[in-house]
């Protein structure tokens, strides 16, 4: 909770027209301040209700849905998935469906497992829309709530503060080593109020993320991601003496471990 929205990452809507979604991720953060990055479109007091939040608060938190799993193997029979949500009451447009059901995701953006129908963040689909595997041509009805393996990742994404985090002194290296979409966190206490530049080094793709730390709770500042390029993950930012900085550093392939360091000068 902050004390303004302008301060606010995340900002909850209730428009009732409007059904129920949210931006997924880092996606939220380049939004407007006057804008909402999650809607609520309907009551959350049922059970289904419960599991629509769970669901759009998994967004928020960086999960995709579970169907567009690139692990799924899922064989869709596309123009009845197509005339089933493009009908009453989702009215969806082909493109809306293409995006929320058919897209897989690019496995190197995925750090998740192999299709885990039972998660909050997959649709329930009645029978005739999935050709393959054949045990879901009846549909696919997950049974509502976190699976175990929603906890099981959501655990070892936001692990929380856990012990003391090192603290990194400005022009040493810290050898840093990531299991597949592990992160570390490191302390940076300026000396003096400058412009700073905070670096990964090595072959490794990683995300590098910086935060403020006020009243006791990190707030984001900016990040950098190079996933995809022939380069290292970067920040330059001025940062001010007496004031405390969290750097985390983030495995973002879902397969390979990352070996780098991490200096800032």
């Amino acid at each position: 909770m902050v004390d303004t929205a302008a301060e606010a990452e995340v900002r909850i809507g209730f428009d009732q027209g409007d059904g129920s979604w949210s931006y997924v991720g880092k996606d939220i953060l380049p939004q407007p301040q006057t804008e909402r990055t999650m809607n609520f479109g309907w009551d959350l007091t049922t059970d289904f209700g419960t599991t629509t939040a769970l669901h759009e608060i998994g967004h928020t938190l960086g999960m995709p849905h579970e169907h567009q799993n690139p692990n799924a193997g899922i064989v869709w029979d596309e123009e009845a998935v197509y005339a089933f949500l493009g009908g009453p009451p989702n009215n969806w447009s082909r493109e809306t469906t293409f995006n929320n059901v058919l897209r897989k995701l690019d496995p190197h953006e995925v750090a998740g497992s192999e299709w885990d129908w039972k998660s909050v963040m997959e649709y329930d689909f009645p029978g005739g829309l999935i050709l393959a595997p054949a045990a879901f041509s009846t549909g696919v009805h997950p049974p509502g709530g976190l699976s175990d393996l929603d906890r099981q990742y959501m655990l070892s994404w936001y692990p929380g503060n856990g012990d003391a985090h090192p603290k990194l002194a400005p022009f040493v290296s810290m050898p840093t080593a990531l299991a597949p979409g592990a992160q570390a966190d490191y302390i940076i206490e300026p000396p003096g109020t400058r412009q700073y530049t905070i670096a990964t080094f090595g072959e490794s793709d990683t995300m590098l993320g910086l935060f403020e730390v006020i009243d006791g709770s990190p707030r984001f500042v900016t990040g950098d991601d190079d996933s995809g390029e022939d380069r290292n993950a970067q920040i330059s930012m001025r940062l001010f003496e007496g004031r405390h900085y969290v750097v985390r550093v983030r495995c973002y392939h879902s397969a390979k471990s990352a070996t780098t360091a991490v200096m800032h000068w």
